[in-house]
């Protein structure tokens, strides 16, 4: 027994195997392991480099391009099967008809002729049986070949086999593209290097194939790199960047190279999400059958309006995705997003996000700017007004809020000029109640100061609290919404909170609000539209506008005004857009149904649409020309008495009188998808999608199954 516990066996065995002398201490000590136990294997880039090589061809609006396949314009005529089948075996009875009846000479010798023009007699005459026999039998097959390959192209027997046979058999195989070569492969930076940064694209290539490079990377890096031709940023601070840092140069101010999760499939080569598939429907143009159906900002950039009940898949299956992508985009430094929604809708964890403002939460990190973050009381009266009493106006597409404008600018511009800063909404509430003590502190500020001008705004407001149809009532009564005990920590003017303003979003920013509908529906509508008046505001001005801005509303109820629409319109222009969603168009004025459905250039239908929201659909959707076939039986009635006798064998074996079929084939114009169609004929979890690029590209309404 040895010191270590073990029976040294070696002098019991018959034959025993000798061993080389090994020292203690190597046999003590194990090799060291290539990686920690239980650590997973170190990845060497290959799935990355396989993405990025795969081909993305031009595809119509809408079409997930990676990996696509392109198909025709226009179905191929398909065949039915009976017809097919009964073809090709027609076809082999007449080809056999033909060869038997030229075999046993019924046709005459005539086609023997070529043989025995362009062949010597020695060799259809030799002795030699053998010979004789290769050259006849030979030119036989020939003649045989030649009547199979006509009535097989006659009968379409290729189309057999390619339907039936062996073909149809073995599982269709991805088609590999081959390897591009070196300077067209996007993994070795050939535009880095055509402009002489060798040493930067040769890092950036050992850091893709060592598995350091992910896809946001990637789009990160080469949105730099477009700073770089445009001139924003030198070449050599990008190429010393790149040799320092590698794949994670060019950060996002937070840090962050990825999102902690992603529930979709997203592309940053292309920038698209995948938010379904097309069905295999005849109701589809036939090139989008069966492919995948993506947004990216090209289609955003138009604006989105999705309308379907609770349950449909709006937030899930749209804004969920659309958030996720964005915010990728964001990290990528790309686009600037801003998702709203109530508390616990699921538009993505915290972590997602670089600012989430909890509305009415006392936990939340960050405050929401009242005024937008402009100094100009004129602009922080318009955006105000548009979110305090927009719904108010008449909802024709002229109309506007300007008087609610014009009364809160006579407080507005006052009181900034004596404290040095918006009120707060107990102190704005209290000037538009009329109350005597803060406007006649603010009178005795502005006399004290010698500014007339606001003085003479001042009065103005005083005289007109005494009208009885005076505005300021209505926006006392919608600002005492927000002066709740729940709101009592935010909308701070003081600078003692950390406000949130939109105008930030000329940065790569992602941001999060949560409205507190549960227990303040109306204060989450005033909220709503108090985001999208200062989304609207603030991108319109920015200085940098290759930078894309997208603002997601989870619930557009109440938020449709003729000021909104007028915002979303001038969006396109600004590389901007919105996504709303509604649960049916009943939440919009009337009158602003067709100027909304203009306004955006993408529009969903999903399941579980009521008839009247279809018909608003299908009048912007519009009509298109298609082919009819209108079938007519039209009975055959026999004067001969040999006819009727025939007549009467047909009617007793098929049970039906003898008919005539006319056909008769129109052209007509109809809609392309009906509100009868919207409302019954869209399965659950699908949805029909139109879709409009920022360059005017469009695509017809498209049926999706949102959950393939």
């Amino acid at each position: 027994m040895d010191s270590d516990g073990t029976r040294d066996v070696r002098g019991t065995h018959p034959n025993p195997v000798p061993r080389p002398a090994v020292p203690r201490e190597a046999a003590a000590v194990p090799p060291r392991p290539p990686v920690p136990p239980g650590a997973p294997p170190r990845p060497d880039g290959s799935a990355f480099l396989a993405w990025l090589r795969t081909p993305r061809p031009e595809a119509a609006p809408g079409v997930w391009r990676l990996g696509h396949r392109p198909r025709p314009e226009r179905e191929p005529e398909l065949i039915p099967a009976r017809q097919l089948l009964s073809g090709a075996l027609i076809a082999f009875l007449v080809g056999w008809l033909v060869w038997s009846l030229l075999w046993n000479g019924y046709l005459g010798g005539w086609w023997v002729l070529p043989l025995e023009l362009f062949t010597p007699d020695s060799w259809r005459q030799s002795n030699d049986a053998v010979g004789n026999a290769v050259v006849w039998y030979g030119y036989y097959t020939l003649i045989a070949l030649a009547i199979m390959l006509v009535v097989g192209r006659l009968g379409r027997w290729g189309e057999v086999w390619r339907r039936w046979g062996p073909p149809a058999w073995r599982p269709a195989e991805p088609a590999t593209a081959p390897p591009p070569a070196p300077e067209q492969d996007p993994a070795e930076w050939p535009e880095l290097r055509r402009a002489g940064a060798h040493e930067a694209a040769e890092r950036l290539a050992a850091d893709a194939r060592a598995g350091l490079m992910r896809d946001v990377d990637l789009a990160r890096i080469d949105r730099a790199w477009q700073g770089v031709r445009s001139g924003t940023h030198s070449l050599a601070a990008f190429t010393g960047t790149v040799l320092r840092q590698g794949a994670a140069a060019c950060p996002h101010p937070s840090g962050e190279r990825d999102l902690p999760a992603r529930h979709a499939r997203h592309d940053l080569l292309t920038g698209q999400v995948r938010l379904g598939t097309a069905a295999d429907d005849p109701r589809n143009p036939y090139h989008y059958r069966g492919a995948g159906l993506a947004l990216g900002p090209d289609l955003l950039g138009t604006s989105l309006l999705a309308v379907g009940p609770a349950g449909s898949g709006k937030t899930g299956s749209l804004v969920r995705p659309l958030a996720e992508s964005l915010c990728l985009h964001a990290l990528a430094g790309r686009a600037a997003v801003v998702a709203v929604g109530a508390a616990g809708a699921g538009l993505g964890p915290d972590a997602s996000y670089d600012v989430v403002v909890r509305v009415g939460h006392p936990d939340s990190v960050h405050d929401l700017d009242l005024y937008g973050g402009t100094t100009d009381p004129d602009e922080a009266a318009a955006i105000l007004a548009e979110a305090l009493v927009g719904d108010l106006t008449d909802p024709h597409p002229g109309s506007d809020s300007r008087r609610s404008t014009t009364v809160l600018a006579q407080l507005l511009g006052p009181f900034r000029a004596v404290h040095g800063r918006f009120p707060s909404v107990p102190e704005l509430r209290q000037l538009l109640d009329g109350t005597t003590g803060p406007l006649a502190a603010l009178r005795k500020a502005l006399t004290d100061s010698g500014q007339d001008s606001l003085l003479r705004e001042l009065d103005a407001r005083e005289r007109q609290m005494a009208h009885p149809g005076d505005v300021g009532a209505v926006l006392a009564d919608r600002i005492a919404l927000l002066d709740r005990p729940a709101f009592a920590d935010f909308f701070d003017t003081s600078g003692q909170s950390r406000p949130f303003s939109l105008k930030a979003l000329d940065h790569p920013v992602r941001v999060r609000i949560d409205l507190p509908q549960r227990g303040h529906a109306d204060a989450s509508r005033i909220l709503a539209r108090l985001v999208l008046a200062q989304f609207t505001a603030g991108v319109t001005v920015r200085e940098d506008r290759s930078l894309f801005a997208c603002l997601l509303l989870d619930d557009a109820s109440g938020v449709v005004t003729p000021e909104a629409v007028r915002g979303i319109q001038r969006l396109r222009s600004v590389n901007a857009g919105v996504v709303l969603t509604l649960r049916t168009l009943d939440d919009a004025p009337r009158p602003l149904r067709g100027p909304l459905l203009g306004a955006t250039g993408c529009r969903m239908a999903l399941s579980g649409l009521t008839p009247w929201d279809g018909q608003d659909f299908a009048e912007v959707w519009g009509k298109e020309w298609t082919e009819t076939r209108d079938v007519t039986d039209r009975q055959i009635i026999a004067e001969t008495p040999a006819g009727k006798a025939v007549h009467m064998l047909r009617r007793v074996i098929t049970g039906q009188a003898p008919t005539a079929r006319a056909v008769t084939v129109r052209q007509v114009e109809r809609e392309r998808w009906s509100a009868s169609e919207l409302a019954h004929g869209v399965p659950p979890g699908h949805a029909v999608l139109s879709l409009t690029t920022v360059r005017g590209e469009h695509a017809p309404p498209v049926l999706v199954d949102l959950r393939g």
